[in-house]
């Protein structure tokens, strides 16, 4: 009796021993695969920066744009000031 139940007993444990046995064997494996993966780039990830960084240089450009706009129409502005004659009551021009 003794002979059948002590197999049956340690039949979970064989399993167990063997996936931790794989566990190990495959780890540097992994390890490895993770660090290439953390390192390289994919194509779709790239694609996605370079759209990021025309976006962005677009705005900036937008945006250096419109203050060269806002500037060149403040210059405007106060040179008509500066040409236009004072108003003087009672004088016609």
């Amino acid at each position: 009796m003794r002979r059948l139940l002590l197999p049956i007993l340690l039949l979970p444990l064989t399993g167990c021993i063997a996936r931790t046995a794989v566990d190990i064997v495959t780890l540097p494996v992994r390890a490895v695969g993770a660090g290439v993966d953390a390192v390289t780039t994919s194509q779709s990830e790239a694609d996605e920066r370079r759209g990021r960084e025309l976006r962005r240089a677009e705005e900036r450009e937008g945006r250096e744009a419109r203050r060269r706009e806002r500037e060149e129409r403040r210059a405007r502005e106060r040179a008509e000031d500066e040409s236009e004659e004072p108003y003087v009551a009672g004088r016609s021009t």
